[in-house]
């Protein structure tokens, strides 16, 4: 989490990054600090209601993205299969994290924030197309259901894409969607013009958290090992990043992309039009967020009708990201929240499963695959388990702050 005024200036290259806590914070490695230029000084209040704010933001993708993976790995339909990261993954996580942050402090250190911010802009679009053909911004069709008449007539659409012709014909896409679909497509290109017309912060929300809730659906874990792979190797990434070096703070602050949830502390004093924010970067939300939703498919796939793993890590997550806060205004310094979330997220999920005995159970269960494959506790071979990865797992907006 972090506050920055928009209105103020960078620094300039050589110059020390100047804290001014505690409006100098930072949740996950995005360490974007208030410049010494245009300071200015929240009130009790406006930092109350912004840090709530975006702890209330942070939990929601979390919640619904976490209900929403158990009835992605059920379903039948390509285009809703969800990605799952395996172990071999989960190690590169945090090397390709680092070359990528590394490789954007170099083109901001040479002053090429242009070319970067356009390419942005392209893998914006990119994500916003897909986010368009999943059922639009936050998949809203489920949602308008209730807002259409009964006797609107829908009307069915395929967009199929085909390579080749005869024998050798290749089906590359083929996606079915309706008329409510469409009505979906346009709300989503209304925030999208928006946002890349006025950078609007409620603009930026809106796309943040469809990104944070199509990470935590479709992203998945395969079994609990994985996931503490993943967790411990981005705690070391956070904790270096943030606390060795100014690499995260540089990139942080040259970057213009909804990869962050942020809320104006001054809103009281200036609503809508408010500049001063603060700041929890969607890496923050998403990485223990597939962490909290694989350990809700092992409360499904338990059959005790039960969710205490979830509710146990769901409960953690508020834990950690409130000592984050704690911790951020008792030592007035920038704090990389998966310094605190990963030992709740995990440790208290581990404490809970040693105390009911399941802990050999959670870490041998396999949370990939179908549910069938799930219920036998049958283990894949490994042309299977390489099978369950298309691709390696796309950098997620964490990396880059």
């Amino acid at each position: 989490m972090a506050d920055v005024d928009q209105g103020s200036s960078p620094p300039s290259d050589g110059a020390p990054q100047a804290l001014d806590p505690p409006n100098a914070i930072d949740t996950n490695g995005t360490d974007v600090v208030n410049a010494t230029v245009a300071k200015f000084v929240a009130t009790p209040e406006g930092t109350a209601l912004a840090y709530g704010s975006l702890v209330f933001m942070a939990l929601l993708p979390i919640f619904f993205g976490a209900l929403r993976s158990v009835s992605c790995s059920k379903s039948k339909n390509s285009s809703d299969m969800p990605e799952t990261i395996t172990s071999r993954d989960a190690a590169r996580f945090p090397i390709i994290a680092s070359c990528t942050l590394f490789g954007l402090y170099l083109f901001f250190k040479v002053k090429r924030n242009e070319i970067i911010n356009i390419l942005l802009y392209v893998w914006l679009c990119g994500n916003v197309t897909s986010c368009n053909t999943q059922c639009s911004l936050f998949r809203l069709s489920p949602f308008m259901n209730r807002f259409f008449p009964d006797n609107l007539a829908i009307k069915q659409y395929q967009l199929l894409f085909t390579q080749g012709s005869g024998e050798s014909k290749e089906e590359i896409v083929n996606y079915e969607f309706d008329t409510k679909d469409l009505v979906c497509l346009a709300i989503s290109s209304v925030v999208g013009v928006w946002y890349v017309l006025k950078k609007h912060w409620v603009a930026n929300n809106l796309f943040g958290l469809a990104f944070a809730l199509n990470g935590v659906e479709l992203l998945h874990l395969n079994n609990v090992s994985t996931g503490c792979i993943l967790l411990g190797g981005l705690f070391v990434y956070d904790v270096f990043w943030v606390f060795g070096t100014n690499v995260m703070v540089t990139v942080a602050k040259s970057f213009e992309a909804p990869i962050k949830l942020v809320f104006p502390q001054d809103l009281l004093e200036r609503g809508l039009e408010a500049s001063n924010f603060a700041m929890l970067g969607l890496g923050d939300v998403v990485i223990p967020g597939i962490f909290i939703a694989l350990l809700l498919r092992f409360d499904v796939s338990l059959k005790k009708n039960t969710r205490t793993y979830f509710y146990t890590s769901f409960l953690a997550y508020i834990f950690g990201l409130g000592l984050t806060i704690f911790v951020m205004h008792m030592y007035k310094h920038a704090q990389p929240a998966l310094l605190y979330l990963v030992p709740a997220c995990v440790g208290f999920p581990v404490l809970v499963a040693l105390v009911k005995g399941e802990l050999t159970e959670m870490d041998g269960a396999l949370l990939c695959g179908t549910l069938e494959d799930r219920d036998s506790k049958r283990q894949p071979s490994d042309y299977e388990a390489a099978s369950f990865t298309t691709r390696p797992p796309l950098p997620l907006p964490h990396y880059y702050e």
